[in-house]
C-alpha cells in the first residue's frame, strides 16, 4: 500500500511539473483570466483521463499537456489552442460531450474539439476511416486552421513517444505521417516540425539508415563547427560595412533529407556536400526587409563565388505557404559548396512556425494572406459529395505540393501553380468556364497544346473554342485539384445529360416492343451485365450499346418460358477476378500473424524483399497477399490508406531458399574489372548470378547485376566485398 501511495505521489508531482511548465511557457501569450480558463480545462481533462495510461505506462494526462506545450512553443498558438489541446481526446475517449465543452468553454473550442475527434464505428466496405477522419478535420479547417495545427502537434508528440508502441503500430503511424502529416506541415510552413516528422518516420521504418546518418552527423560535428566559424568570418566583416543588425547560425540538414540525397545520388555520407546550411537572420523593420536581404546577399557573394543556377528568390515572390527567404549556394575556400539562407527575423519566425506566425504579422503586411486561396481550394474539395474517401485523400494530398512555379496572365498578374502544371491547370485556375473551353495557349507568340507543361516566367494567353468540352482524358493532363474537380464536375454534367437522352431512347424502344418500362428496366440492364442503370443509359446515348439488341432480351425471355413454365432459372455471373499466386520457391517462407500456414502470397516485385528485411503483408484485390518491405516506396501509401488490409508478417527461419536481388554498380573502366567482380560473386562467395548488364561510356561503366541470395546478411557481405574492388566507386541495392 505504501508503495502505491509513493507511486501516486511521484506521478502527481510529474503531472503538476508538466502543467506548471506549460503555464510558464504560455506566460507571454495568456492573461490572468486566460490562466483561470486553462486551469479549468486542465482539471476537467485530468479527471476525465484519471484512470487512463499510455502504452508507455505513464499517466495519459501527460499527452494532452505535451500537445499544448508544442502548440505554444513550437507553433506559437494561444489560449484557445491550449484549451482545445488539453481537451482534444476527452470526447473520443471519455463520457464528456461536445455539448458540455461548448457550455464550459464556448462554441469555438467545441468546434475545434469536434474537428479533432475521430469518427467511430465501422464504415461501408471500401471506405477508409483515415480518409473520413481527414475529411472531418478539414471541414473545421476552413473555419479555423487551429484544428490542423493542434492535430500536427498531437501527431508530433505521438511520433516522439512511438518507442512504446507495437511494431505494427509504429509502421502504421510512421506511414501516415510521411504520407499526409509531413506534407501538411510543409504546406502550412512548419518546416521544423516537418523535418522532425520526416526524421522520426525514417527512424521507425529504416532504423539502420537513420542511425548511420545520425552517428555520422555526431562524429563530424566538431569539424563542421570549425568549418562554419571559418566560413562566416569574412561575411561578418562585410555585413558590418552595411551596418546590418544580424545573427548567423549553421544548421545541419535533416537526417531524412541527407539519407534521400545519399540514395538519389548513390553517394556515401562523406560525398554529400550540403550537409548543413548557413542562415543569416536580419533584425529589420518590415519596410527595410527586402533591401537588407539583398545587401546581405551582396556581402556573401563579395566573399564567395555564387552558383548562378542555385539562386532562389522567395523574398520578391513568397511561396504559397508564406515562406520568404533568399537562398544561394556559394563555393567555399576549401572547394565545397555551401548553401546560405538570408531572411529577416519575421521571415524566420514564419519559416519556423508557419501559419500561426503569418497571422501574427498579417495586419502589418499589405494584402491578404497567402493561405486564403489554398483554404478556398480545400473548401471546394470538401463540397464534392460524390467523392470516394480515397479520391478525396488523393486529391487533398495533391494540394500539398512541395515545388511551385510562377507564371503570368496576359495582363501581367502573377499566378502560383504546382510544378508540372499544364496550360489546362492555368486556365482552370482563372475560371472553370475558361478551362472547359480551352483548346491551347500562346506562350511568347508560340502556340502550345493544352497539356504543355508550364515553366516559371511563362506568360500564358489562353485560346478557347465554344465547341470544346472536357473529356476523361483531361484528368491525366492536369496537376491541380481545382482543375480535376472542375473537369469531373463537367464530365458528370455531360454524363447526366447523355443518360437522360439514353433513358428517353430506351423508353420509346420498349414502348414499340410493348414492354412496361418500370417493370423491365433493371432486368434488362442486369441481363446485359451493367452494374448500374445510369451506365446503361449513358452507353445507349453514346451509341456504344445498340438499342436494337433489346430483342436479344426478348428472345431470352421466350427461351426461359419454353424450357420451363415453373422453373426459376438463375444466371450466375462469376465476377471473381482474383488470381491466386504462390512463390515459385519450395517450402514455407513467410508467415502471417493470425493466419494459417497454407496461405497464398507472393513477394512484391517493386521492392523484392529477402529474409532479413522488415516486411508486412498487403491484401490486394486481385492478386492475393503481396509481401512488401517496410521501406518500400509504396509502403507509406499502403500502410496509411489501407491499414485494414495490412497483415503482420515475418520470415520463416527454416527456409533454405534463394531470392532474387539487384545490385547497381558503377566505376571507372580498367582491363579485367568486370572479370574481378564476377569472380568475387561466383568463386569467392559462391553466389549465383541470374544476369549481368553493364554499359561503358567515356571510361565510366554502369550496370545492374541480378543475384540469388539467401538473406540481407549475405547481400551486405557481398556489397562490402565488391566496394573494395579496384576502380569500383559505388555498389547499392536497387530494389526500392
Amino acid at each position: 500500500m505504501r508503495t502505491k501511495i509513493l507511486s501516486d505521489q511521484k506521478e502527481n508531482q510529474l503531472i503538476i511539473k508538466a502543467y506548471t511548465k506549460l503555464l510558464r511557457q504560455s506566460r507571454s501569450v495568456i492573461s490572468k483570466d486566460d490562466s483561470k480558463i486553462i486551469k479549468k480545462a486542465f482539471r476537467i481533462s485530468l479527471e476525465a483521463h484519471k484512470d487512463m495510461r499510455r502504452k508507455s505506462g505513464e499517466p495519459y494526462i501527460l499527452h494532452p499537456i505535451s500537445v499544448a506545450q508544442i502548440c505554444v512553443n513550437e507553433i506559437g498558438l494561444g489560449t484557445t489552442a491550449i484549451i482545445a489541446a488539453l481537451l482534444h481526446d476527452v470526447v473520443e475517449d471519455t463520457d464528456i460531450t461536445l455539448k458540455f465543452i461548448e457550455k464550459e468553454f464556448g462554441e469555438r473550442v467545441a468546434k475545434i474539439c469536434d474537428g479533432l475527434t475521430k469518427i467511430s464505428g465501422v464504415l461501408s466496405p471500401g471506405s477508409s476511416i483515415q480518409s473520413e477522419n481527414f475529411r472531418k478535420m478539414l471541414l473545421t479547417l476552413v473555419d479555423d486552421v487551429r484544428v490542423i495545427l493542434i492535430k500536427l502537434a498531437d501527431r508530433l508528440h505521438n511520433m516522439r513517444t512511438l518507442d512504446s508502441m507495437s511494431r505494427s503500430a509504429q509502421l502504421k503511424n510512421s506511414s501516415e505521417t510521411i504520407f499526409i502529416y509531413s506534407p501538411l506541415a510543409h504546406r502550412l510552413g512548419l518546416y521544423t516540425i516537418k523535418s522532425e516528422l520526416d526524421d522520426l518516420y525514417l527512424k521507425y521504418t529504416d532504423n539502420k539508415s537513420y542511425r548511420l546518418v545520425s552517428n555520422k552527423l555526431s562524429e563530424t560535428k566538431d569539424v563542421r563547427d570549425k568549418f562554419i566559424r571559418s566560413f562566416i568570418r569574412p561575411i561578418k566583416k562585410k555585413l558590418k560595412e552595411f551596418d546590418l543588425s544580424y545573427k548567423i547560425i549553421g544548421r545541419p540538414k535533416s537526417i531524412f533529407s541527407i539519407n534521400n540525397k545519399m540514395k538519389k545520388q548513390n553517394k556515401d555520407f562523406e560525398e554529400i556536400y550540403d550537409l548543413f546550411a548557413i542562415r543569416i537572420i536580419l533584425n529589420s523593420d518590415i519596410e527595410d526587409e527586402k533591401t537588407h536581404c539583398w545587401q546581405a546577399y551582396s556581402s556573401v557573394t563579395d566573399c564567395y563565388q555564387p552558383n548562378p543556377d542555385r539562386l532562389k528568390d522567395w523574398v520578391s515572390t513568397p511561396k504559397t505557404n508564406g515562406y520568404e527567404s533568399l537562398h544561394t549556394t556559394v563555393m567555399s575556400n576549401t572547394g565545397k559548396w555551401v548553401e546560405v539562407q538570408i531572411r529577416s527575423k519575421r521571415m524566420d519566425e514564419i519559416a519556423e512556425k508557419g501559419f500561426a506566425a503569418h497571422w501574427k504579422y498579417k495586419e502589418k503586411l499589405k494584402g491578404g494572406t497567402q493561405f486564403d486561396d489554398w483554404i478556398s481550394s480545400i473548401r471546394d474539395l470538401i463540397s464534392q459529395k460524390n467523392y470516394s474517401p480515397q479520391e478525396f485523400l488523393d486529391d487533398f494530398k495533391g494540394n500539398l505540393y512541395n515545388e511551385e512555379i510562377f507564371v503570368f496572365t496576359p495582363n501581367g498578374d502573377l499566378k502560383t501553380l504546382p510544378l508540372n502544371s499544364t496550360v489546362l491547370d492555368f486556365a482552370f485556375s482563372i475560371h472553370s468556364e475558361l478551362g472547359s473551353k480551352c483548346t491551347g495557349a500562346k506562350i511568347d507568340d508560340k502556340l502550345v497544346p493544352i497539356n504543355y507543361k508550364l515553366k516559371s516566367g511563362d506568360q500564358v494567353n489562353i485560346i478557347t473554342s465554344s465547341n470544346q468540352k472536357p473529356t476523361e482524358d483531361w484528368l491525366k493532363k492536369v496537376e491541380t485539384s481545382k482543375a480535376k474537380l472542375a473537369i469531373k464536375n463537367n464530365i458528370n454534367r455531360q454524363r447526366k445529360n447523355l443518360s437522360s437522352q439514353g433513358k428517353d431512347l430506351l423508353k420509346r424502344k420498349l414502348k414499340q416492343l410493348k414492354l412496361e418500362f418500370d417493370e423491365n428496366i433493371s432486368k434488362i440492364s442486369s441481363y446485359f451485365q451493367y452494374k448500374s442503370i445510369i451506365e446503361f443509359y449513358f452507353d445507349i446515348a453514346k451509341g456504344t450499346f445498340n438499342i436494337k439488341r433489346i430483342k436479344e432480351y426478348l428472345d431470352h425471355l421466350k427461351n426461359v418460358k419454353n424450357k420451363s413454365k415453373n422453373k426459376i432459372i438463375e444466371i450466375e455471373i462469376d465476377r471473381s477476378k482474383s488470381v491466386k499466386h504462390k512463390d515459385n520457391l519450395n517450402g514455407r517462407i513467410v508467415e502471417f500473424e493470425g493466419k494459417k500456414d497454407n496461405i497464398d502470397y507472393s513477394l512484391s516485385k517493386c521492392c523484392k524483399p529477402i529474409p532479413g528485411d522488415d516486411i508486412f503483408g498487403f491484401i490486394t484485390v486481385n492478386e492475393g497477399i503481396k509481401v512488401h518491405r517496410t521501406n518500400c516506396k509504396n509502403s507509406p501509401e499502403l500502410l496509411s490508406k489501407y491499414a485494414y488490409r495490412i497483415l503482420k508478417a515475418s520470415w520463416y527461419h527454416e527456409s533454405n531458399d534463394n531470392f532474387i536481388s539487384t545490385l547497381s554498380i558503377e566505376g571507372t573502366d580498367r582491363v579485367g574489372v568486370i572479370d574481378d567482380i564476377t569472380k568475387i560473386i561466383s568463386s569467392q562467395l559462391k553466389v549465383n548470378m541470374k544476369s549481368i548488364n553493364v554499359d561503358l561510356k567515356d571510361g565510366i561503366f554502369k550496370g545492374n547485376i541480378e543475384l540469388f541470395v539467401s538473406d540481407t546478411l549475405q547481400l551486405s557481405k557481398l556489397i562490402k566485398k565488391l566496394q573494395k574492388v579496384s576502380n569500383v566507386n559505388n555498389v547499392i541495392r536497387l530494389d526500392l
